[in-house]
């Protein structure tokens, strides 16, 4: 196993680890507020940590990465949590996940004149259907609670629009991911994230001083503390390594193996659903990663 599949695979953990503390954490403060304060924080750190090296941005590098920051971190988010309040969970889910590859794929070939080929239609084909199953039963939920509701679809096209920011942000990242250290590109990437969330966490939800000190009680503090660690400052610098190494579509390919990850922590630590069809939905989602990683 190479260095990177290694790093492909403590990427997808933490990543699919991320969605519990996630969900913890917006139960007891505004979701965008959440992200806000996971981004800001996490930025600040990897700048730290990055040392001597957080100035080594060359000088026409930053109006791109401004804009790829803005797109992967604030205007993702911001959508996606949006439309996650909004739509049936399990839908959110599918729409966020399935496009991923859909349009980092498509992103790559408009921006970049990547070639599509059977392969890689493949492997999105068949994790389509495996993400289909692995949500199947919490989808199914989702409609029948929604009743029609007219934000619903609203909540999915918002999901689907974050997730269409995130994918071009990732392959207009490409370009200047060689052009500085890893660590520099992300923090850089993550705080500028981070301050444009606060924006608009400060301007559309309800924060008030209670907010800021649940961010330092329980059980919020070791929720944000894993999504800053795990999530940003392991999660998002392995992919931005990949993203140099890999290209946007592989080092995207998470959106076939985090999911089933997150699913598995979702029954064992709040009992959720798990049958037939989560099972198939797992394999055929591995199966697909399998797929398209292969040289």
């Amino acid at each position: 196993m190479s260095r990177n599949t290694a790093l492909f695979a403590v990427m997808c953990l933490v990543w699919g680890l991320t969605w519990l503390p996630v969900k913890v954490g917006s139960m007891h403060v505004p979701p965008v507020f959440l992200a806000a304060a996971r981004f800001s924080i996490a930025g600040l750190l990897m700048l730290l940590w990055a040392g001597r090296d957080v100035s080594k941005v060359p000088g026409g590098a930053w109006p791109r990465l401004i804009g790829t920051a803005l797109l992967l971190n604030t205007a993702n988010y911001t959508l996606l949590f949006w439309g996650t309040k909004h739509a049936p969970s399990g839908l959110a889910a599918i729409v966020n996940f399935a496009t991923i590859p859909i349009y980092t794929l498509l992103a790559s070939r408009v921006i970049e004149g990547v070639r599509i080929d059977g392969r890689k239609i493949a492997a999105i084909a068949l994790g389509t259907v495996g993400l289909g199953f692995l949500f199947a039963t919490r989808a199914m939920g989702g409609l029948s609670a929604a009743h029609g509701d007219p934000l619903e679809a609203m909540g999915l096209a918002a999901v689907a629009a974050g997730t269409l920011f995130y994918c071009v942000g990732a392959v207009l990242s490409r370009p200047i991911a060689g052009t500085m250290p890893t660590l520099t590109l992300a923090g850089w990437q993550t705080l500028i994230g981070g301050i444009g969330l606060t924006v608009v966490s400060l301007s559309l939800e309800p924060v008030g001083l209670a907010d800021v000190r649940a961010l330092a009680s329980w059980p919020v503090l070791p929720a944000v503390l894993f999504l800053i660690v795990g999530g940003s400052l392991m999660g998002f610098t392995i992919y931005m390594r990949l993203l140099r190494d890999w290209g946007a579509f592989r080092a995207g390919l998470y959106a076939f193996v985090s999911p089933a990850i997150a699913v598995a922590v979702g029954v064992v630590a709040l009992s959720e659903p798990f049958g037939w069809s989560e099972a198939v939905g797992a394999l055929l989602m591995f199966g697909a990663a399998a797929i398209a990683l292969k040289r």
